[in-house]
């Protein structure tokens, strides 16, 4: 099985709103538009791959301009194999039962393309056949719902399926199904900054953040007291001498700090709960999303860090005062956060955008 991601249409049951739908999907990215129909292909990009679907027993046929037609048996695979040597097929397997989840493994082991659908609704079948097909040159594409089940298709064992094929009713699904579809998070930029002065502020709440992911060693939070400049405070993965180790845990900060989560957007600590999503971040830039499963807002003693960016830009973070809470540095340091002193280097970040209610927005926006 392959890394990617592919997203395909099945535009079958797209009536008369068939022909804008292909046409969003165009534009959306849509990696292949499945039809029953050969027309329905017939002057698509060469960046969208042409898969024919064929239900009905397969008999001597104009297949039209398919790059790939996927038929329900070994035999009508291989008539067509035969009839066109040089065009891609592949296996419909339907999994209902132990025989169609025995079927389904053998095909995704040795065929180019399998798309697999499953009649009940967990996902422990499409687990066993992922399994069953690690190491293999072929591609398996599972049937999804929505948007929403593709996502979870995607996830699978973290390898996921290969790819996902939809069928789309409207428009607008094919820009759903591509967003569901997204692999990574991306990279984010982080730059070194200095410590320029610290001070105890008295006691304020505080908010540890409890994900549900093992959070790397050197992974955390981006957080900060304003918006365009936060601070990598670093996970609970380091061995503390008078405590066990929470690797899923990041003690972020004052309730009032600003974290990232999807899309850019920034969240306040004090409104994360059980089910919210945000961004873990490395010392390397790499990011992705993590479920939170539990916030503890409690009162602590607090540290006020001020720092400075390479561009002159001021950057502030408030933490709690104890020895255990840790930032990052460059190379990965971890840095105690009482023992910061001015001249320190730690990791930041400094988006550029102002926020409205946690979205980026260009506007006029001073924060002090």
């Amino acid at each position: 099985m392959n890394s990617g991601r592919l997203c395909w249409l099945d535009v079958r049951q797209g009536g008369t709103a068939k022909a804008a739908i292909i046409e969003e999907a165009i534009h959306a990215g849509i990696d292949g538009v499945v039809a029953g129909d050969p027309a329905d292909l017939e002057g698509l990009p060469p960046s969208v791959r042409r898969v024919l679907l064929l239900t009905e027993e397969y008999s001597a046929a104009d297949l039209g301009t398919a790059d790939v037609v996927v038929v329900r048996s070994t035999t009508d695979r291989q008539k067509i194999a035969e009839e066109y040597p040089d065009l891609s097929t592949g296996m419909y397997v339907e999994i209902a039962d132990a025989a169609g989840l025995e079927t389904a493994c053998a095909a995704a082991r040795t065929e180019r393309w399998t798309v697999l659908e499953f009649h009940d609704p967990t996902k422990i079948p499409l687990e066993i056949v992922i399994a069953a097909a690690a190491g293999a040159s072929g591609n398996m594409v599972t049937v999804a719902a929505d948007p929403a089940e593709a996502k979870i298709i995607f996830g699978v064992l973290e390898l996921g399926s290969d790819g996902v094929l939809m069928a789309a009713r409207a428009v607008g699904d094919a820009t759903r199904l591509v967003r569901s579809a997204s692999a990574t998070t991306g990279s984010i930029e982080l730059v070194e900054l200095t410590v320029t002065a610290t001070a105890d502020i008295g006691s304020g709440e505080r908010a540890c953040v409890d994900t549900c992911a093992y959070l790397a060693k050197d992974e955390g939070m981006l957080v900060g007291s304003h918006s365009k400049g936060m601070v990598l405070c670093v996970s609970e993965t380091h061995p503390l001498p008078y405590m066990a180790t929470r690797p899923f845990r990041v003690n972020a900060g004052a309730i009032h700090s600003y974290t990232l989560s999807a899309e850019g957007r920034t969240r306040y600590l004090s409104e994360l709960t059980a089910g919210s999503q945000l961004l873990a971040v490395g010392a390397d830039g790499r990011t992705r999303l993590v479920p939170v499963g539990r916030v503890k807002i409690e009162t602590r003693p607090l540290i006020s860090v001020d720092f400075v960016a390479p561009n002159g830009q001021a950057v502030n973070l408030i933490l709690q005062h104890d020895w255990h809470v840790r930032v990052l540095g460059p190379g990965a340091e971890v840095l105690n956060s009482t023992e910061l002193r001015p001249g320190h280097k730690v990791l930041g970040h400094l988006p550029v955008a102002d926020r409205h209610v946690g979205y980026p927005i260009d506007e006029f926006c001073i924060e002090q």
